[in-house]
């Protein structure tokens, strides 16, 4: 039976506070604090899921009663989380105060230990990616397991999806990086990447700048987000394209750029182009961050004219 796209990674929980009116960095800022679950991957597996197509996620958690939440919301989405494992430090936390216009203008962030994983990969990584459609992973994971990860993708012909959330870290991994089948950064992940500054780039003047870069460094494909901008994306033979934002009113980006990539996996995975899976990407991208959940509402996999066994 299949396991669907198989997400690897950590579990969060996200403390957000927004402020009433405009934000005072060092005053006193009246508003909410909300708490909710978080990290890159189970975000990717949640998306996933409402777009009903039944992912497994592979992860740690501790004891806690924030983790039987998570894992009970998990299974209400209808991802597989029987892989998932409880330990004492399993669960990382993300602590983020916002502006007015929700960006995020402070935080903190304890990681949890993902070693665990790596335990689950020896035990059962053999029935898990063997089943799966396609596997997705958070490049700054530690080195070790995403060579797991990725030696059991070769091994079974499976395509490995990657974002990254800190280049500075991935940076130490390009040779881990090659072994994908498309990584997604941001614009300002690109430029440490390539030892470059696009921020100030427009998606006409970048597009064909990663084209070349992508070519140069042999990496199979590159979307590279920018924002309220859109998103620009290329492959190895040089060819790149521009994917246009879908302009909605901005409430809270967090998990915007998690959706984003989710569609551009989900596309990839079931038979769309790069640049039609960066439209999927897009869409499910603007239906986050006009509310004040991390990840998406539930679409249909027809909304994107997804030809998927569901059965």
């Amino acid at each position: 039976m299949s396991k669907g796209i198989v997400v690897i990674g950590a579990t969060f929980v996200d403390i957000k506070g927004y402020p009433e009116g405009k934000y005072v960095p060092a005053g006193r800022n009246a508003g909410t604090v909300c708490e909710v679950h978080g990290g890159v991957s189970r975000n990717v597996a949640e998306d996933i899921a409402n777009v009903e197509l039944r992912p497994t996620f592979i992860s740690v958690v501790d004891h806690s009663g924030i983790s039987t939440d998570v894992i009970n919301k998990l299974n209400r989405h209808k991802v597989d989380t029987s892989y998932i494992r409880r330990t004492e430090d399993g669960l990382g936390t993300w602590l983020a105060v916002f502006s007015h216009n929700g960006d995020v203008v402070a935080s903190i962030s304890k990681r949890p230990d993902l070693s665990e994983i790596s335990t689950i990969l020896k035990e059962q990584g053999d029935e898990i990616i063997a089943d799966a459609d396609a596997v997705t992973v958070d490049i700054d994971m530690e080195s070790y397991i995403l060579k797991q990860i990725l030696d059991l993708a070769e091994k079974y012909h499976k395509q490995v999806y990657a974002v990254v959330s800190n280049m500075s870290i991935a940076m130490e991994r390009r040779d881990l990086m090659k072994r994908t089948a498309c990584l997604v950064c941001n614009a300002q992940e690109a430029g440490l990447l390539f030892s470059d500054n696009y921020e100030k780039l427009s998606p006409e003047a970048l597009a064909p700048i990663i084209g070349h870069k992508v070519k140069s460094a042999q990496y199979p494909r590159m979307v590279v987000t920018m924002g309220e901008q859109g998103a620009v994306y290329a492959e190895i033979d040089g060819s790149y394209g521009i994917c246009p934002p879908i302009n909605v009113a901005v409430i809270d980006t967090t998990g915007a750029g998690d959706a984003f990539f989710s569609g551009v996996t989900i596309g990839l995975t079931y038979g769309k182009t790069l640049g039609e899976a960066c439209h999927i990407g897009a869409r499910l991208a603007s239906s986050v961050i006009s509310t004040t959940d991390n990840v998406c509402p539930r679409f249909m996999p027809e909304e994107f004219d997804l030809k998927v066994d569901r059965s």
